[in-house]
């Protein structure tokens, strides 16, 4: 049975292994970081963070310093489906940012029926204020 997790990642419980929500590429195992198993580019902060001021004139422009901020792209290498965007100090390792008790979630989809998209929650409704 495969969970669907972000826009980009599932798990297939059986198998215990991350796969790309788009294409159904097997990134790797479930109980390890999913990041291990994509494709990485590191771009330079001002090829998303356009300068502002002129460096010319200005030692902070607001884009990030190249010197203290690194910017990953972690894609799916089958379909190049991007799965996360991660700003980090260089030398950092990727974040583990999703920890799954496997066990628990086999637990918790063994009587349910499996999906074949990601569901999302009723539309908000704010509730009414009486005065």
């Amino acid at each position: 049975m495969k969970v669907f997790f972000t826009a980009m990642l599932t798990i297939d419980l059986d198998r215990e292994t991350w796969e790309c929500a788009g294409c159904g590429h097997e990134i790797g195992p479930a109980r390890d970081n999913y990041k291990k198993g994509l494709l990485v580019r590191e771009r330079a902060p001002e090829e998303i963070h356009a300068p502002i001021l002129d460096t010319a004139h200005y030692e902070f422009t607001f884009a990030p310093d190249g010197d203290w901020c690194r910017i990953l792209e972690y894609c799916c290498p089958d379909c190049g489906r991007l799965a996360e965007v991660e700003y980090l100090p260089p030398g950092h390792p990727p974040a583990h940012d999703i920890e799954i008790d496997i066990d628990a979630l086999k637990a918790q989809w063994a009587t349910r029926e499996p999906l074949t998209g990601p569901v999302l929650g009723p539309e908000f409704v704010a509730p009414t204020h009486s005065h």
